[in-house]
């Protein structure tokens, strides 16, 4: 029984299994049969949807190509009528070149005809003319041979009647009209040159007055005394300091001399210099203002005065230059022109006389037509050497010259500066005018303080020693004492000496004489061979 039951469980286990193994496998196989259907159902729509996107492309491209090919003809037609458009042109060109060919030949051909009629009546016209000149030549040969015969038997009777032959009296008559005709000619030519004159006196009379009216000056003469008054007498003292310290330390730090005399409440401050004189002027009246006197004192205010005086200076220049209309000087001519604020020549403040020179100058060369802008240019730099003629030896108008011409001038102006004088001989019209406006600026009443007498006592001592010396005959001082001429004895003194004799001169009169600038000699020897005809 337990066999039978063993084998029972066992045929049951086998069944189970077997069955188990089957219900497997068909459910596997139901699976499989499943994904197949759904792999081939998903193929299918891929290539369902790979076909209808090919058509849907097939179809797209069809449509480009059909709106391609429409373009494609737009474009063909549009080209096409283009050229048919060109060809219609090119055509018209054509036939309107053929038909101005045509027109020109017609007139070629017109033109060839009547240059042959020009040409046949041209011929025919030089014939006629040919025969009318033959036919006036016929009358006037024998018109002229009964002239000739008239005149001869004129003169022939005019020879009779005068008992002259025709040469004769021709040559008579031209001398008599040549006669004539040079007393008319030399009573016209005086007359011209009178009338010459008298205009040009008229008008530069009237040029130098308008133009001195137009330039009108209010200042007179300045004082080239530096007086520095004190509060009183007691501060004299204090100037002069223990031993004199005080007054060595301010005349070793400003280069002048100081004067303390018996002059009630004043202090004379003394220098050839006028810029050191007015910066020893200014430090004395501001140490006397401070009351603090002592040689470190001194030394400082010196210097801040020297410092202020050149700040003046520069803006007196630049004031000068645009008072003048003078733009674009140099940094070191407005320097200058400042100094010259404390510089006088005869009383007259040289700045002001050069500012003057330059107003004077451009009206004088507005008037006559010169270069204004050098006249005003070279009448307010033509003193400019004044302001440095004591550091440099020279006149100061060649001095002037130099600077102008190393600090940029131009030539003109350089040679107006340098002639102003007479150092140099006047070549240019604007050279002519600043020396006359100069000349004017310091002739003219209360510009300059020198008086007669001086004036006169200067002439006469420079013509004393041109005549002190042996040959001379005569001597003129001519130019306001800025020219001495000598005539000598042509017997006595030789070319040789005259040249000898005008350098002694000048040496004499630089040792014995003081004068401004400077002075010319010149030397005169003259031969005259006399005779008379009796």
């Amino acid at each position: 029984m337990e066999v039978i039951a063993i084998v029972g469980f066992v045929l049951g286990l086998v069944l189970a299994v077997a069955v188990t193994y089957l219900y497997t496998q068909s459910v596997l196989q139901r699976r499989a049969d499943s994904g197949v259907r759904r792999a081939q159902a998903e193929a299918d729509r891929i290539l369902e949807e790979a076909e209808t996107r090919r058509r849907d492309a097939a179809l797209q491209a069809k449509d480009e190509a059909i709106r391609l090919r429409g373009e494609l003809d737009r474009e063909l037609t549009l080209r096409r009528k283009e050229i048919e458009r060109v060809e219609r042109r090119t055509e018209q060109k054509e036939e309107a070149l053929d038909q101005k060919a045509s027109a020109l030949d017609r007139r070629d051909q017109e033109i060839r005809q009547r240059e042959q009629e020009t040409v046949r009546a041209r011929d025919a016209w030089d014939q006629e003319r040919g025969r009318q000149q033959a036919e006036i030549e016929r009358g006037r040969a024998q018109q002229q041979a009964e002239m000739e015969e008239a005149r001869g038997r004129f003169h022939d009777e005019l020879e009779r009647v005068a008992g002259l032959t025709a040469e004769e009296a021709k040559d008579e008559l031209v001398r008599e009209v040549e006669t004539e005709a040079r007393a008319m000619a030399v009573r016209r030519l005086r007359e011209i040159e009178l009338e010459l004159h008298e205009e040009a006196d008229r008008r530069g009379r009237k040029l130098l007055a308008t133009t001195i009216q137009r330039i009108a000056s209010d200042y007179v003469a300045e004082s080239t005394v530096s007086v520095v008054p004190l509060p009183s007498d007691d501060m004299k003292g204090r100037i002069i300091g223990r031993e004199g310290r005080n007054i060595r330390a301010l005349e070793q730090a400003t280069g002048v001399d100081l004067i303390v005399d018996d002059t009630p409440e004043a202090v004379t401050v003394s220098g050839f210099d006028p810029v050191r004189r007015e910066v020893a002027r200014r430090s004395l009246a501001k140490l006397l203002q401070d009351g603090r006197i002592h040689p470190a004192r001194i030394e400082e205010v010196v210097a801040k005065t020297r410092l202020e005086l050149e700040q003046v200076m520069r803006e007196e220049g630049e004031k000068v230059a645009y008072e003048a209309n003078v733009p674009g000087l140099h940094p070191d001519l407005i320097k200058l022109l400042g100094r010259m604020k404390y510089r006088t020549s005869y009383g007259q403040n040289v700045l002001a006389h050069s500012l003057e020179t330059s107003l004077i100058a451009a009206a004088l060369a507005a008037e006559m037509g010169a270069d204004v802008n050098v006249a005003k240019t070279a009448g307010l730099l033509h003193d400019i050497g004044k302001a440095v003629d004591h550091e440099v030896e020279g006149p100061h108008a060649l001095i002037g010259a130099d600077i102008a011409k190393r600090l940029g001038r131009s030539a003109k102006i350089v040679h107006a500066i340098a002639a102003h004088h007479g150092e140099e001989e006047p070549q240019t019209v604007e050279a002519f005018i600043v020396a006359t406006a100069d000349a004017i600026s310091g002739a003219r009443p209360g510009a300059r303080r020198e008086q007669v007498e001086t004036y006169v006592k200067r002439l006469e001592a420079l013509e004393g020693v041109a005549n002190s010396f042996d040959g001379v005959e005569k001597s003129f001082a001519i130019q306001a004492g800025r020219e001495v001429r000598i005539l000598v004895a042509p017997g006595a003194i030789d070319d040789l000496g005259a040249a000898r004799l005008a350098r002694d001169v000048s040496k004499k009169i630089e040792e014995s004489l003081e004068y401004p600038g400077q002075i010319k000699v010149t030397v005169i020897r003259e031969t005259r061979a006399v005779d008379y005809a009796r």
